[in-house]
């Protein structure tokens, strides 16, 4: 994008800001097309007064207000987070509910993709050998055989992608009874179950911590151990059988052998697209990631819907200054009112920690041109497109066979977590959107990383797997780019490998445990 040529992109006609689109920004003294000329250097991505703004009057973007200035500011200055008053957050009661019912689009038929059919009827992306832990304490040693698996073993199965270990934080020195327990319970025992697994659950325990195997996984959680009669699989450091700790690695790499030996005979077949379930998510986002990556994303999730699968969008923070929006796209008035029963409970869990919505935005993002959670979550929300939302998974919860289309996964924003309970509702497949940049990856899912500039792409070029930035250059319309999403989308669930997996980049798990610690 050339920056001898000022360009700004403003996002609705009732907008009394815009964003500066040039690399570098924008230098003092630039005349704007059709607008003011700037009275001070503004970044890219940061916005400027289009005209006077009164003290006290609404800042206008997306057709809405993200805030009121605390002062006067004059056309063609820069406006910053520092010159806003926040705006208080939308009460939950009086909404429109179910109001708005997106015309019915078209069937999208005959897309298909390579993928592993499991037994319980989904499909996984990746043929990968899991092994579930039941306590932090066991990490180090399971860390350990992983990494013998993957080279002793692993070469013998050439149809098995990889093997991971569920490390996490939880099980002991916790409210092991206290309600809000269930949610880290449910998370794990759920992501044990992925598609992505292929039903294949191995368990690795110490012995003495809260979380027992039998309480993490109950008799019947797992079908194919009931169809092969078999108890649930589980290596326990404590039993009296293991003498040191090569006895450990010894039982652990002899139970994976058996399950690597099953999930090697595993091929993919072609799947309809309706078997995907894809989680959509941003992080380390910036002002560009509402005009360019989210927006093209909602198209990808239309087109995802219209093919008969299931777009999971989250981030309870990132949506709750746009309930409104989302209460009147319900599908019916149950799914608002659940919809409103999470942002209830978050609101609350807020409280308990004497925070609000407004701790969300990071340093990154004001720098990025973000001035707040309003303008955040404006920006946010498009991730989702616009078809109807036909249903609402609080945390830890499993999808089930018949949830499709497009559903409200309630979770904290926090990149990891978020993706953690996206894994355990059964996505196979994720989009994550970046405007800052972040590597971030998921070991038991591939994540498609998508650019929302085409200076992050060219800079992070073997970081990101797709440049959004090309609809701010010009280069293509959000609609083509959203056509794009989805076709790559298809080729990743067949197996072509993202950034991140050629890497080998994966952040950890982070389960979702608002009880207690003890």
């Amino acid at each position: 994008m050339s920056n001898t040529s000022p360009l700004i992109i403003r996002m609705h006609d009732a907008d009394n800001v815009a964003i500066v689109a040039n690399e570098g920004g924008l230098p003092s003294g630039t005349a704007l097309p059709g607008g003011p000329t700037l009275r001070e250097k503004v970044p890219q991505a940061h916005k400027v007064a289009l005209v006077d703004i009164a003290a006290g009057a609404p800042v206008m973007r997306y057709g809405t207000t993200i805030g009121t200035a605390k002062a006067d500011i004059p056309a063609g200055s820069w406006v910053h987070e520092r010159l806003l008053e926040m705006p208080a957050a939308r009460a939950l009661d009086g909404l429109p509910i179910a109001t708005v019912k997106p015309p019915p689009q078209p069937p999208l038929e005959g897309f298909t993709f390579m993928g592993y059919r499991n037994a319980d009827g989904s499909v996984g992306t990746r043929n990968i050998l899991a092994i579930t832990t039941t306590v932090q304490c066991v990490a180090g040693v399971v860390e350990h055989a992983v990494k013998r698996i993957r080279d002793e073993l692993l070469p013998r199965y050439p149809n098995v992608d990889d093997v991971v270990g569920l490390e996490h934080g939880y099980g002991c020195g916790v409210a092991i009874d206290a309600p809000d327990a269930a949610i880290p319970i449910r998370t794990l025992r759920h992501i044990s179950l992925n598609p992505n697994f292929g039903g294949e659950v191995m368990v690795v325990s110490l012995g003495c911590e809260k979380l027992q195997p039998e309480r993490l996984l109950p008799p019947g959680t797992i079908p194919l151990n009931d169809e092969r009669g078999e108890a649930l699989d589980t290596v326990c450091l404590q039993d009296a059988a293991h003498i040191g700790f090569q006895s450990m690695i010894h039982s652990i790499l002899e139970s994976a052998e058996r399950h690597l030996a099953l999930l090697d005979q595993r091929r993919r077949e072609p799947c309809p697209a309706s078997a995907l379930v894809v989680g959509v998510q941003c992080g380390g986002s910036d002002a560009f990631s509402g005009v360019t990556a989210n927006p093209a994303v909602g198209i990808a999730a239309d087109l995802l819907v219209r093919a008969g699968a299931t777009v999971m969008f989250s981030e309870v923070t990132e949506v709750r200054d746009a309930i409104d929006q989302l209460t009147a796209r319900a599908a019916t008035p149950e799914v608002a009112e659940a919809m409103v029963r999470e942002m209830d409970w978050y609101d609350r869990y807020l409280a308990r920690g004497r925070a609000d919505r407004s701790a969300n935005t990071t340093p990154g993002n004001k720098a990025g041109g973000l001035s707040n959670i309003v303008e955040k979550a404006m920006g946010s929300i498009v991730k989702s497109g616009s078809s109807a939302i036909s249903g609402v998974l609080p945390p830890g919860e499993k999808l089930r066979p018949d949830q499709k289309g497009l559903i409200y996964a309630a979770t904290p924003a926090s990149d990891f977590i978020c993706g953690t309970l996206q894994l355990a509702a059964g996505m196979n497949l994720h989009v994550f959107t970046t405007g800052r940049g972040t590597p971030y990856g998921l070991a038991a899912c591939p994540v498609i990383k998508v650019a929302t500039r085409s200076e992050l792409a060219r800079r992070w070029h073997d970081l990101m797997d797709l440049n959004a930035g090309r609809i701010a250059d010009g280069e293509v319309s959000i609609e083509e780019m959203g056509w794009e999403l989805f076709r790559l989308l298809l080729e990743t669930a067949s197996g072509r490998k993202t950034w991140a997996e050629k890497w080998g980049v994966a952040n950890s798990l982070v389960l979702f445990a608002p009880g207690p610690v003890t």
